[in-house]
């Protein structure tokens, strides 16, 4: 912890951006409204998973080399938002009707969810630059080489996130367990979703560093 400057200043900052909204935010309530419950808590999983694999992958460097690459950077980019794009039309395509799963098929499911959000992260290069500008203002000049002190705020950083969107996937699933037993509500709801994955994926391609 010596070589971090203030993590109770780092995690106040983390808390507020953690809940400006941005694509995880999206996606955590698209997965919480759409598929209920449970698809938000591991959806959160895995964008928080997603967070850790930035973490490591900036104290091992490597995010250091996408960002000075432009051509890492847009293969990364493109092939994040051809997945979401992919998500989205399954979800338009889909007939898949709520909450009506064996629990083989809910386990299967909810690893998809996981996965789902983990790749959304992973392949988010806005992720590692957002990293690579924002936990070195909390390290030491001197421990910047160090790969501890990356780990222990990504930890933290993870921390708030999975709370946070814990909490979002609770608060906005309530409001959408009545409506979800009306069947003509849950096919719109497959349309928007998938929709709100396309525009994801359209807003990741545009992007720029």
């Amino acid at each position: 912890m010596e070589a971090i400057t203030s993590i109770g200043l780092f995690a106040a900052t983390a808390v507020l951006f953690i809940m400006t909204p941005g694509i995880d935010t999206v996606f955590v309530l698209n997965k919480s409204i759409s598929q209920g419950k449970k698809a938000g808590i591991f959806a959160t999983l895995g964008i928080n998973g997603g967070i850790m694999v930035h973490t490591i992958l900036a104290a091992m460097g490597f995010s250091m080399l996408v960002a000075k690459s432009a051509t890492a950077f847009m293969i990364i980019k493109y092939i994040g938002a051809a997945y979401l794009v992919y998500l989205g039309v399954m979800k338009l395509i889909s007939k898949e009707k709520l909450d009506l799963t064996t629990t083989i098929e809910e386990e299967k499911s909810n690893t998809k969810h996981f996965f789902s959000g983990l790749i959304t992260n992973v392949l988010n290069p806005k992720v590692a630059l957002f990293f690579l500008s924002f936990f070195p203002q909390f390290i030491k000049p001197e421990a910047m080489q160090e790969a501890t002190p990356f780990i222990i705020l990504g930890m933290t950083y993870t921390l708030i996130g999975i709370i946070w969107f814990v909490v979002l996937t609770y608060v906005s699933q309530a409001f959408s367990s009545k409506m979800k037993t009306n069947e003509k509500f849950n096919n719109w709801l497959n349309k928007i979703s998938g929709a709100v994955y396309i525009l994801m994926g359209i807003k990741v391609a545009l992007t720029k560093k």
